[in-house]
């Protein structure tokens, strides 16, 4: 269980159901939430509902365009006159789970896991799990209901879904370095296939998916649980979305945390080479722990030679699971990408990657499946859909492709495992076929101090960005931890204390605080 917790507050998989129409039993826009009991979906996600918890769901209708939006600082959400747009409406989908045992309730925690593309609804079913199975502390559980939402076009809410199963499975087994022109054109015509069945399913809709549009549903979830101010807790993506309702809202802020920080203010190209930075950094870690402790790690006492040998072979001969794919240099890479979230998983790669030396690609697909959100069927969730529509309607700075085959052939040179890929990456917005409806980048000025949480070692979002995005917010008020892996609350004593401490008595940590890996 707290793997997956873990796994849920960054990019990987929602768990999430595809289900349409939930906008059709929707609370009329501004209006009251109709709350139902839900204990199927801990069921469903868990197998059980946490002890001494209460599930209830609802979902809520927004303005599919805020396209008057109030001004900064007001609250659209008095009533359903004051709303903007008044015609069709996203369906918004609530979790709350609430503890029997609360007392002194101080009000809604709502959740982002980030993404984006993550549920929220599923990672507050984690997040209501007692702290020993990766929940959130008692003390945190017993003063706050705890909320969940999937944004727009995430999971339960109006979901994305555009890219098929197939292109999924071509997407992620393709070779993640394609140095031969044919490989390359390759990927551009299947990231051209792509944009175009998006395009032509939700036209002139993809810009509505943008983070701006979410950060204003977020201030309807406010006022849907009751809240003057928001507390609210954002993971790793949900950090930007955090950061936007801060700018658009700071005055209905009551205490935010942004754990795994994301800088506004980087452009497209500088952002995917911060996170090829950031896993050639955790790579090299693992490496080092893996010479280090050879009893968990069989592929010491040279990791790196490990994986590179692993892909060389791959792209000549690649192994064929027991479901009939073959474990080609994609499947691999993003195997090792899924477990340099967390260092728990250290040990699961370098298995899998002893295992596929051995013949056998079980664990390579295992890890990468979970990255990629693909079930054993070869079904996949909407993760990847909404991902794709949230950071192109995000973003301005689209590089070409000739612009993406030269950074290609750059960062192989500065990041020779990670740099090519998240270059080729780049291709996905390429040619996507809407406009973009970019985020506001400035100082949440009125707000209160703003917790933002960072880990040294984070291959995601990088440690660099932390301080950058406290510092663009101006009441930002830096954490950190000094620990390996993809976000930091709740996973140490030191980092725990202090963020309950913020939540719940709005206590800012000492300046400067950084808090042991251990």
């Amino acid at each position: 269980m707290a793997v997956v917790v873990a796994s849920a507050g960054c990019t990987l998989p929602a768990f999430a159901p595809r289900t349409d129409g939930e906008e059709n039993r929707a609370a009329p826009v501004g209006g009251e939430p109709d709350w139902r009991p839900c204990p199927e979906i801990p069921r469903e996600l868990a197998g059980r509902t946490a002890p001494d918890m209460r599930y209830d769901c609802a979902t809520i209708a927004v303005p599919r365009n805020w396209a008057a939006p109030p001004a900064p600082g007001a609250s659209p959400t008095a009533g359903a006159s004051a709303l903007p747009g008044t015609g069709e409406t996203f369906g918004i989908s609530l979790l709350r789970a609430r503890s029997t045992r609360q007392r002194d309730r101080i009000g809604s925690l709502v959740i982002n896991p980030g993404g984006p593309g993550g549920s929220g609804v599923d990672t507050a079913v984690y997040l209501s799990f007692p702290a020993n199975l990766g929940g959130l502390p008692e003390r945190v559980t017993e003063r706050f209901d705890i909320v969940g939402f999937d944004p727009r076009g995430v999971a339960r809410s109006s979901p994305v879904k555009c890219i098929s199963d197939g292109d999924l499975d071509a997407t992620f087994g393709a070779d993640p370095d394609p140095v031969d022109q044919a490989a390359f054109d390759g990927l551009v015509a299947l990231n051209q296939r792509i944009g175009a069945a998006c395009g032509a399913k939700y036209g002139a809709q993809l810009p509505l998916y943008a983070t701006v549009q979410a950060a204003r549903d977020m201030d309807a979830v406010r006022a849907a649980v009751g809240d003057e101010k928001l507390t609210y807790l954002g993971y790793s993506y949900g950090t930007l979305l955090g950061a936007t309702y801060a700018q658009l809202y700071p005055r209905n802020v009551r205490a935010f945390v942004l754990d795994g920080a994301i800088d506004p203010e980087q452009d497209y190209i500088a952002g995917s080479e911060s996170q090829a930075k950031g896993f050639e950094r955790a790579f090299d870690t693992f490496t080092r722990w893996c010479a280090a402790d050879t009893g968990s790690c069989p592929i010491a006492p040279d990791a790196r030679r490990a994986l590179t040998d692993a892909l060389a072979k791959a792209e000549v001969s690649p192994v064929r699971g027991a479901d009939g794919r073959t474990a080609t240099p994609g499947w691999i890479f993003y195997a090792v990408i899924s477990s340099l979230y967390s260092e728990a998983q250290w040990p699961q790669l370098a298995q899998a990657l002893d295992r596929l030396a051995a013949g056998d690609p079980q664990g390579v697909f295992r890890l990468a499946d979970a990255y990629a959100g693909r079930d054993a069927d070869g079904d996949y969730s909407n993760l990847f859909d909404a991902n794709l529509a949230v950071n192109c309607a995000d973003t301005e700075d689209r590089p070409d492709v000739a612009r993406v085959r030269a950074l290609q052939s750059q960062w192989r040179q500065r990041y020779p495992l990670f740099g090519p890929a998240l270059a080729v990456g780049l291709l996905s917005c390429t040619t996507w076929p809407a406009r973009p409806d970019p985020y506001p980048t400035g100082p949440a000025t009125g707000a209160p101090p703003i917790l933002v949480v960072g880990t040294t070692g984070d291959p995601a979002t990088p440690y660099e960005q932390t301080p950058k995005l406290a510092a663009m917010l101006g009441v930002g008020q830096v954490l950190t931890w000094e620990g390996e892996g993809h976000t930091a609350y709740p996973q140490t004593s030191c980092i725990t204390t202090a963020v309950d401490a913020y939540l719940i008595g709005l206590t800012v940590p000492p300046a400067g605080q950084r808090c042991p890996a251990r």
